[in-house]
């Protein structure tokens, strides 16, 4: 039987483009009492590795937490494996709300202790005892009760780049930190107070709400789905948002725009920004917040030291960061005193920017642009990506556009390349083509030259 991984993710991502079909984003998740979590996540792998199905997923005697990406033909059969299982017999899949094919790239299944860590030893305590469940409309309406306090259940990072008015945000790194932390500020509102909660997808702010009871509290209410569902569920009814700003993910895209709004500031300059970036520096893969200008200034770093190691030789790398528990992450979620307009615990309920029109921007870059290839490969190492011309040529001195689902609309100015392996100023239409980039691209992303 075959449970693990054959491909590499860029294999997996090549051979997503060569189909050519749409995949959905989608999480869920299901409290439950699992037996025998080995065998549970055997014959998960089993079936959904037949389906194409890809993603991260965390099983344990409590239940399943599972972030995937499966081809939208095989949604139902998909469905279907779960249905095998009485706990999750019609359960609610959170469908994203932006789509991206390379959201995962791997099958990963993982057995753990709990599905949510929450540093509770508490054997009397029952997870499935949880609080009242709101869709999107009753949500809107207690939000409207002057004796609701509304509680965000998700980390500093999450909560800094979108969150709902009026939300308490805990200034923590993990989930296990907030039910202290909100524990104590509440202790004289177990009785008088609305105690509504949510998180990204439901799974924390459930097991928050089966938490607060068991502390004594009354009256207590999460939002259905999470931030997922209710983005949904507002477009669907025409209702009022009440959360503003961009909803963090934990796959490649990091992040679905909820509103037009952003709430945050790049780290680095301060200028209205709420894109994150996963340090260039496999040292240190810190995640902040950069904008596009600070991007390219700094290539993807977070520091100056950091952007001055990715410029050494590799085997230097190598020995700075020997003994540190870091390289091998998808990126680290902590702070830094490099990133002056860092900002968490109260944030701000009032807009510093608005997102240019989406619409907008794509009828301009539609009149401005030509296609010239795609791309076929990043060298993760060099920073160096390769494209191959499928149209007109190439010169050095040209303005180009990479774009992509997940990379976005990244401009600049070509001043060196190789072709074929040679440095060279010009390329033809079925050359190969190597340049340097300040950030990384995907197999789905294009290359266009931008007219003037």
């Amino acid at each position: 039987m075959q449970l693990y991984n054959t491909l590499s993710a860029e294999e997996r991502a090549e051979l997503i483009d060569q189909a050519g079909k749409q995949r959905l984003t989608l999480s869920f998740y299901a409290y439950a009492k699992i037996e025998d979590p080995k065998k549970f996540r055997d014959d998960l792998f089993l079936a959904w590795n037949a389906l194409d199905a890809l993603g991260r997923i965390y099983v344990a005697h409590e239940g399943i937490n599972a972030q995937m990406n499966v081809p939208a033909e095989n949604f139902e059969a998909f469905r279907a494996t779960l249905e095998v299982y009485d706990f999750m017999q019609g359960i609610r899949l959170n469908v994203a709300v932006e789509h991206d094919d390379h959201a995962f790239l791997k099958l990963t299944i993982k057995v753990r202790h709990k599905i949510v860590a929450d540093g509770l030893n508490d054997e009397t305590f029952d997870v499935t005892n949880k609080g009242i469940h709101l869709k999107a409309k009753e949500f809107n309406e207690i939000l409207e009760d002057p004796n609701t306090i509304v509680v965000d259940f998700r980390n500093h990072y999450e909560s800094e780049v979108g969150h709902f008015k009026g939300a308490i945000t805990p200034d923590v790194e993990t989930f296990r930190e907030s039910l202290p932390i909100i524990n104590e500020q509440l202790q004289d509102h177990k009785e008088d107070k609305n105690l509504v909660m949510y998180c990204t997808g439901g799974i924390r702010c459930e097991k928050a709400s089966a938490y607060f009871k068991h502390q004594g509290f009354k009256n207590v209410f999460q939002l259905e789905g999470g931030i997922i569902n209710y983005a949904k569920q507002i477009e669907e009814e025409g209702l009022e948002s009440k959360f503003i700003g961009k909803n963090f993910v934990f796959d490649n895209r990091l992040g679905e725009r909820i509103t037009e709004d952003i709430v945050s500031q790049c780290h680095q300059c301060g200028k209205p920004c709420d894109n994150h970036t996963n340090c260039a520096n496999d040292g240190c893969h810190l995640l902040f917040i950069q904008c596009d200008d600070c991007k390219a200034a700094m290539e993807n770093c977070c520091s100056t030291e950091c952007h001055e190691t990715i410029h050494l030789p590799w085997e230097e790398q190598l020995k700075l960061r020997k003994g540190k528990q870091v390289g091998n992450k998808v990126f680290r979620k902590g702070k830094s005193e490099s990133l002056k307009f860092k900002h968490s615990g109260e944030l701000t309920d009032v807009a510093l920017a608005t997102i240019p029109k989406t619409k907008d921007i794509r009828q301009k870059i539609k009149v401005k642009k030509v296609l010239l290839g795609k791309a076929e490969h990043y060298y993760v190492k060099a920073q160096v990506g390769l494209f191959t011309i499928e149209n007109q040529e190439l010169n050095i001195g040209d303005k180009i556009l990479i774009s992509g689902p997940t990379t976005g609309n990244q401009e600049l100015v070509l001043e060196k390349m190789f072709v074929n392996g040679t440095e060279a100023t010009q390329a033809k239409i079925a050359d190969k083509v190597t340049f340097t980039l300040p950030f990384r691209v995907r197999l789905s992303d294009k290359l266009y030259k931008i007219l003037d």
